[in-house]
């Protein structure tokens, strides 16, 4: 591609997660809510709006390297990769004075444990919050802390501790005698996050204080029966991750040079979603990584489910698949089709197979690779939604049977959206979503057959969700244009 000048970039996003880096470029941002990069000129702040309004002027990708000791490493390479995808001149040198905006997900997410009082009331609420925030959660307990669960936390050491534990002025004898125990371990300094019951917050809070932990407390995640309250505790654990992020090696120089707070890249995708619903209602977002698969609803689902629920649900709800990867989780993967079933779609031996397993990269570099990618893209998306996805029970009494509905309804989405590498960037992504309508249904509340599926083309969910604080309405235009939305009736551009 020719060079040319550099164009008038507004604002570059950076994303850096656990497999690939990314660099996003944007124009059509007038100086308004972009903050300048610290210590130093901002070249394109104060420059008016674009006549066409806000747009995506190009990526770069690059594999992460966490493993080679510097993040740093991977974010120039994608910086590298951008120039050449633009024509710039003078490669990332010509991009270091644009500001720039972050998430990242690249110290391994934030590994957290929850703990509450009720496994069907308290544990849900606070694991909202979690997920919801962007957290990787690796430990859930309900009700009193055993010896077995304080080995185990105390060999987990996670960054953040969620603690909660009934409702407000309701039962206190549990969360204390939990915020005791959790005290007694030797976490010096692992930040706790108090949102149970507001009668035992004080005495809680003082027990964990005296042991040398950091407190936040915040609302209840369950302050009366089918109640959530999940967002103040959201609010903190991404706080909490702009501090634990800096541990991936490299992140300290790369807080240096960008504008604003680094988000956690889940947490983003989750602020996106909830702008778009505003605008255009009833969506689920698949987000298939090389680590995890991330779903994200946001719906109320249908009148008719909600006289049957047995417990709330949140509008806005994200799950996190851990064992769902289609890089290092890719031999997990392979172990969601049925014996040869693989191979038969794919026409190869299971040697071969095991042969592509092994030589499988970030980004896909040969045919049968990305043949493979796209399969196991496939059948985790599948796996992910069923989990994500709540779902009709039948329950029988003495009074006979008993119809109920357990978990997040989707019946009434109207949009099924795919973002991430291997959705946007590999073949097939509509088909691998639209099976979400056509397979075989069971007692999974789906989303209906008439959903409409998009791609997010330009690969900006993330990006947006992260400028959607300083530029909502532009974060909204960006994201319509790139799933091929019109911007004013919100149906596919022709």
């Amino acid at each position: 591609m020719p060079r040319h000048a550099v164009p008038e970039i507004g604002l570059l996003v950076a994303e850096i997660g656990s497999t690939t880096t990314s660099v996003s470029a944007f124009t059509g941002l007038d100086g308004d809510g972009v903050p300048a990069r610290p210590g130093g000129p901002r070249t394109s702040g104060g420059r008016p709006a674009d006549a066409d309004g806000p747009r995506f002027l190009g990526r770069g990708m690059a594999a992460t390297t966490a493993l080679d000791g510097d993040v740093r490493l991977g974010l120039e390479q994608a910086m590298d990769d951008l120039t050449n995808a633009m024509g710039l001149e003078g490669g990332r040198e010509a991009l270091r004075e644009e500001p720039m905006l972050a998430s990242s997900s690249a110290a391994g997410g934030l590994p957290m444990s929850v703990h509450g009082l009720v496994y069907d009331m308290t544990v849900p609420a606070a694991r909202v919050a979690a997920l919801g925030a962007g957290a990787v959660l690796r430990m859930v307990t309900a009700g009193d802390l055993t010896p077995a669960d304080l080995r185990q936390l105390e060999d987990l050491r996670p960054s953040i501790i969620l603690l909660a534990g009934g409702v407000d002025y309701g039962e206190t004898e549990t969360v204390l005698a939990n915020a005791g125990l959790i005290a007694s371990l030797k976490l010096k300094g692992t930040p706790v996050i108090y949102a149970g019951n507001v009668a035992a917050r004080d005495e809680a809070a003082g027990r964990l204080e005296a042991a040398g932990m950091r407190v936040f407390c915040v609302d209840n995640v369950y302050p009366r029966i089918d109640e959530l309250n999940v967002d103040p505790a959201r609010r903190v654990i991404q706080d909490v991750f702009e501090e634990h992020i800096v541990q991936a090696p490299g992140m300290d120089r790369i807080r240096e040079t960008v504008t604003g707070r680094i988000l956690p890249t889940p947490g983003a995708v989750l602020i996106a979603a909830q702008l778009l619903y505003e605008r255009i209602g009833d969506l689920m977002v698949l987000d298939v990584g090389g680590a995890t698969t991330d779903v994200h609803s946001v719906t109320g689902g249908s009148e008719e489910v909600a006289r049957l629920m047995t417990s709330p649900e949140p509008l806005a709800k994200r799950t996190v698949e851990g064992d769902l990867g289609v890089f290092l989780n890719a031999g997990r993967a392979r172990r969601l089709f049925r014996a040869d079933e693989l191979e038969s779609r794919m026409g190869v031996t299971p040697e071969d197979v095991n042969g592509l397993l092994g030589e499988l990269r970030p980004i896909p570099e040969t045919g049968d690779q990305e043949r493979l990618a796209i399969e196991l893209t496939r059948a985790v998306v599948w796996a992910a939604v069923l989990r994500h996805a709540g779902r009709i029970k039948y329950l029988y009494g003495p009074g006979g049977r008993m119809t109920v509905a357990e978990g997040k309804d989707l019946t009434m989405v109207k949009w099924v959206i795919g973002t991430g590498g291997a959705l946007t960037r590999l073949p097939g992504g509509e088909e691998t979503l639209g099976q979400l309508r056509t397979r075989r249904r069971g007692p999974e509340l789906l989303p209906p057959a008439e959903a409409r599926v998009l791609l997010d083309r330009d690969y900006v969910l993330a990006p947006c969700g992260v400028l959607a604080a300083a530029r909502p309405e532009a974060a909204i235009a960006l994201m319509l244009r790139s799933l091929g939305l019109n911007e004013e009736e919100n149906e596919p551009e022709v």
